[in-house]
């Protein structure tokens, strides 16, 4: 009986080796790959750099008891029950103002300024993982497919998180012969996919590059990186602002408030359009990421005219309700004064002449900002 159960277990452990095995493999070129040679030795020079690793100026603290409060009890809604509606949009016909965004879903925006058009973490996949088969699953298809897609000057990746760096909608606009703008460090992974050296461009905080008539500059950002267990930190993050000769535009990638975006403001403002992230915060983490009222902050530091929030209505990576962010960011600027534009996803909007506001996501509960504030820390709110 001994030896028939030890042999039984035996078997248990050999299949569970495999199971890892085949996920491993898997997995193995998603996951991305390191820094090394010429490009490690630029990385060190960066300010941001640190004992091997870069660092925020403002330390990111996580508070463990609101995180496990979060993941007993998550709000009921954190993924809509239904798909929610999205628009196919016209992009035949250039903008008529000279600037043009189109919001397909979290942190993906389509923006058309001064004649270039720019991508920004381009997501297309199913799942924000490094498997096919397990992770966040987005809530509805690409508003746009990639093979309509217009002719695209620059994708700009914030940092290489799944959820903004997706190796399979990477690899497929190479094909199109695109340029990549990313943070120090993430040219190792597209490299590593078959990127040519000669497409990527890697930027520290403050560096630019040009995209023919616009400049690309890296701005600062508060936030991580990382794409395994062992990568913490080992690549940058970055915001951007595209400056034209008629149009600023102003992302902030994944990011908690932090003293510097005054700073953004004051070298690269003001903005005609902002696009910052509200959705998926916690308490627990609120140094990640700002949250709406935050959010709505950023925009008035940065010295921003009209606000597109991103980073919301697309995939449940936190324990919120999926509809709070963008009521939040409502109440919020609704009280700072700040134009909100709220586009459904696939909708094209010139923020000089703004379409009338549409509620088109459903009336849920949500926690207010008293209820549920978050606070970065190691900030002068003012």
């Amino acid at each position: 009986m001994k030896r028939r159960l030890w042999r039984l277990v035996k078997a248990l452990g050999a299949l569970l080796l495999l199971v890892a095995l085949a996920t491993l493999a898997a997995c193995w070129t998603s996951l991305g790959h390191r820094a090394t040679g010429a490009r490690r030795a630029r990385m060190t020079q960066s300010p941001e750099w640190h004992d091997g690793r870069f660092v925020n100026p403002q330390p990111i603290i996580n508070h463990v008891g609101p995180t496990l409060r979060g993941m007993l009890s998550p709000d009921r809604e954190t993924s809509p029950r239904t798909p929610p509606p999205t628009a196919r949009p016209d992009l035949r016909a250039p903008p008529a103002s000279g600037l043009r965004v189109t919001w397909l879903g979290h942190s993906s925006t389509l923006v058309e300024i001064d004649g270039v058009r720019v991508l920004t973490d381009p997501v297309w996949s199913k799942r924000v993982s490094p498997l096919g088969w397990i992770g966040p699953r987005r809530w509805y298809p690409p508003p746009l497919p990639l093979d309509a897609l217009p002719p695209i000057d620059a994708v700009v990746i914030s940092h290489d998180h799944y959820d903004h760096l997706d190796r399979a909608t990477v690899v497929a606009l190479d094909a199109r012969g695109t340029r990549f703008v990313v943070p120090l460090g993430v040219g190792a992974h597209l490299e590593y996919w078959g990127i040519p050296p000669a497409h990527i461009v890697e930027l520290d905080w403050w560096q630019r590059t040009r995209i023919g008539a616009i400049e690309v500059v890296s701005t600062p950002a508060r936030h991580a990186s990382g794409r395994q267990l062992f990568d913490r930190d080992a690549t940058l993050w970055c915001g951007y602002a595209l400056v034209g000769a008629r149009h600023r535009v102003y992302y902030s990638g994944d990011t908690g408030l932090f003293p510097a975006l005054h700073d953004i403001g004051a070298r690269l403002g003001p903005f005609d359009l902002t696009m910052i992230e509200i959705g998926q915060y916690s308490r627990g983490w609120p140094d990640w990421h700002s949250g709406p009222e935050q959010a709505v902050r950023a925009h008035q530091w940065v010295r921003g005219k009209v606000m597109l929030p991103v980073h919301w209505g697309l995939f449940a990576l936190a324990f919120h309700g999926w509809t709070e962010p963008i009521e939040r960011a409502l109440v919020a600027a609704n009280t700072a004064g700040v134009p909100l534009l709220t586009p459904r996803p696939g909708q094209s909007v010139e923020p000089e002449r703004p379409p009338p506001r549409e509620r088109w996501w459903p009336s849920l509960s949500w926690h207010r900002a008293a209820d549920d504030e978050i606070v970065s820390s190691q900030v002068d709110a003012r």
